[in-house]
């Protein structure tokens, strides 16, 4: 049975599981757990970035597993990208299982040849002849004034790509099943993790188990609004919903969690049920994965929509480093609430 709940407070959390005799742990415990689970069970799985044996263990996903598993499976590497994911695709193509961690999704776009040119399509060129079981971990999201560089989300551009997967957990179950079921997957998958999410704790069962790829999840019913919500605005639409339940609005909160194969039908069976849409994403809105969902609404089910859809999502413009502009560019549950209580109201 898959695990649904969001906590948005640790109290909640703590009196829940308790009551219900299970296992809390946070989403980066989960990811470090899934990796080490993976890691003992298949001697093929190896984990390479930079900073990965770090003290601090990129945000303490990677703590302790050089020391665990030494350093010729948990490797630290130069500042060279390209190179270095050409490296993982030629480990990939010969049986190998590589993890390749960027502490920032910002240095991906070093490694777009060798990811859109080479490991979305070797499987496709040669006839199904050779794989690439790779797992691509890049962390996004709002930093300490990271600004206009290392704040970015690629998950659109990525979603573009053929022969690329493309998953974004928001709980920590999540984050340990699709992890696991990422690296079987045989196929590479961009695993994309929010920073704002790593202190997030829920329930994680101890042995390892898989969420599927391309299997969305209802986090919340509801009946007058339907939000799809990707990555730490799950935890945002979440609280959103409780503050519009107060209003007499019943909002469903859906959350894809695998981005490319996407669960189209999830999407529209909760939209056929409320007839209005918001999207909340963590990236800006042109070229979005909120456009994408709007345009599969519109080619098959428009007429279905009793108001226009809204979108909640960056700014077009580079993301600031001021905590001032930061605070009015970053969008959150209040802006949620707003863009649900304006499509009640239009219709």
């Amino acid at each position: 049975m898959p695990w649904t709940k969001v906590y948005l407070n640790v109290e909640e959390m703590a009196d829940t599981l308790q009551k219900e005799g299970l296992r809390g742990i946070s989403y980066h415990e989960a990811i470090l757990e899934a990796q080490a689970q993976a890691m003992e069970s298949d001697d093929r799985v190896f984990i390479m970035g930079e900073g990965v044996d770090d003290p601090g263990g990129i945000f303490g996903t990677t703590l302790g597993l050089a020391e665990r598993f030494g350093k010729d499976r948990v490797m630290d590497i130069p500042v060279a990208e390209n190179a270095m994911t050409g490296i993982a695709i030629g480990a990939a193509t010969v049986g190998m299982k590589p993890v390749f961690v960027h502490m920032r999704n910002d240095f991906l776009p070093m490694c777009m040849d060798q990811l859109v040119n080479h490991a979305a399509k070797l499987c496709y060129m040669t006839g199904g002849r050779l794989h690439v079981p790779l797992v691509v971990r890049a962390i996004i999201g709002r930093g300490w004034g990271s600004a206009a560089q290392h704040a970015q989300a690629f998950h659109a551009l990525f979603m573009h790509i053929p022969g690329l997967k493309v998953v974004m957990p928001s709980t920590p179950y999540d984050a340990k099943g699709l992890f696991l079921a990422a690296l079987d997957d045989g196929n590479p998958v961009m695993f994309i993790e929010h920073r704002w999410t790593f202190n997030a704790v829920g329930y994680v069962p101890e042995e390892m188990y898989r969420v599927p790829l391309g299997e969305g999840i209802i986090r919340r019913e509801g009946e007058d609004v339907t939000i799809v919500a990707l990555s730490q605005q799950v935890y945002e639409a979440m609280k959103a919903a409780a503050i519009l339940e107060a209003d007499g609005i019943s909002v469903e909160v859906v959350d894809p969690r695998t981005l490319k194969p996407l669960d189209e039908e999830l999407i529209l069976s909760s939209v056929s049920k409320t007839r209005r849409l918001v999207i909340a994403d963590v990236a800006h809105r042109t070229g979005s994965v909120g456009a994408e969902i709007v345009c599969r609404i519109a080619e098959t089910s428009a007429d279905i929509l009793v108001a226009p859809i809204r979108r909640v999502c960056f700014p077009d413009t580079p993301i600031p480093a001021s905590p001032v502009l930061e605070e009015a560019f970053y969008p959150g549950a209040d802006d949620i609430v707003e863009a649900v209580r304006e499509i009640v109201k239009g219709s």
